[in-house]
């Protein structure tokens, strides 16, 4: 694709007759080689790369020394240098002939097992509705209509059922594929879950279908079964009983006195079966049923019961003990914690006579 694809070009500067003649043809160039080798693959194909590059001696050899003795790169690389291909028509380490018919390669009607490569064994793997060494029968479940022309027609498709016949019509069969009977020159489905051709394993019961059968699996509530549902139990499995014609299921949370014998546990139904849960308001631990009672909160403070007037007491007795200390150090003549002593008594009738002050004033507006 590469060489054809630049064939017709140049070296595509302002003067190209120039650049030929310093630079040499470009249909011969390094500059077009360098274009070729880097389109070849694209840049994501990792195998396509990295055989490129382990043929890149050869790629140049042929463009440099090679190209006008033998002109194909194809055939000169592939075939004869790296003897990884063969021509067409041929295949193997040798690159043996394919077989031939009257259309060519497996008579034109299939190809041959590993042409074009040194693999294969050259047998011809026919097309659809095609058979033989060289593909000119018609396989089974096809025939070959008569022509009055000479030539030989293609090969049709029969009747489902038809192995072999003389017409697509579903009473032109000569032969029956696996799982039907010939019968008036029709195919006739074999119901073999009427005989004794099923082979299904246990707890599963034979379903005929058009030239064969399945094994499909019984209800859960049967012990072996002849078709599908309860009603078709042969018997009933672990949790059922037979109820008129059918395994239903057993509750036993109704029928056992004490199906769950755990301490606060509940009895659910199942089909089939019963489970024991641990009853609402309790939970399990340690394989008992306990009561989920709520966690508990964080201890109380030692404050956290009292009222906001109790709190201002304990504040107003908190500060005349430490009021009352200050007079004692005062009375010994301490400058320094009598100035405390006459700031905190100043603090304690600010705060009274504000207490007091807005009570009053609280209580005249009401009293307006």
């Amino acid at each position: 694709y590469g060489l054809e694809r630049t064939a017709n070009k140049n070296f595509g500067g302002g003067n190209t007759a120039w650049e030929e003649e310093k630079l040499a043809k470009y249909s011969r160039s390094e500059t077009r080689l360098l274009e070729i080798v880097e389109a070849a693959c694209e840049k994501s194909d990792f195998e396509c790369n990295k055989l490129l590059e382990q043929i890149e001696d050869q790629v140049e050899t042929w463009w440099f020394h090679r190209q006008q003795e033998a002109p194909d790169l194809f055939e000169w690389l592939c075939i004869e240098e790296l003897r990884l291909c063969c021509p067409p028509g041929r295949f193997g380490p040798e690159c043996a002939e394919c077989p031939l018919g009257p259309g060519g390669v497996c008579g034109g009607l299939g190809r041959c097992e590993g042409e074009g490569t040194r693999l294969g064994d050259g047998e011809c793997v026919c097309d659809p509705g095609y058979s033989g060494p060289l593909c000119q029968e018609c396989a089974d479940g096809y025939y070959r209509e008569k022509n009055s022309n000479g030539t030989q027609p293609p090969c049709s498709a029969c009747y489902h059922s038809c192995k072999k016949c003389s017409g697509p019509q579903n009473y032109k069969c000569l032969d029956c594929k696996p799982g039907w009977i010939l019968h008036d020159n029709k195919c006739v489905d074999i119901d073999e879950c009427g005989t004794e051709l099923a082979r299904c394993p246990s707890n599963t019961y034979c379903f005929n279908t058009d030239g064969s059968y399945e094994c499909r699996g019984c209800d859960q509530a049967c012990v072996g079964c002849m078709g599908s549902g309860p009603a078709r139990c042969k018997k009933c499995a672990r949790g059922y009983r037979l109820t008129g014609a059918k395994c239903l299921d057993v509750d036993e949370c109704k029928e056992k006195a004490i199906a769950c014998p755990g301490l606060n546990e509940a009895c659910f139904n199942e089909e089939g079966s019963f489970r024991c849960e641990c009853a609402e308001g309790f939970i399990r631990r340690d394989s008992i049923c306990v009561e989920n009672l709520p966690p508990s909160g964080p201890e109380k403070g030692l404050f956290d019961d009292m009222t906001d007037d109790e709190v201002l007491v304990l504040q107003q007795m908190f500060f005349g003990v430490v009021i009352c200390a200050l007079a004692t150090l005062a009375a010994k003549g301490d400058m320094v914690f009598t100035a405390i002593f006459i700031g905190g008594v100043a603090a304690m009738a600010g705060y009274w006579l504000s207490e007091k002050g807005d009570r009053m004033l609280d209580g005249f507006l009401k009293g307006r």
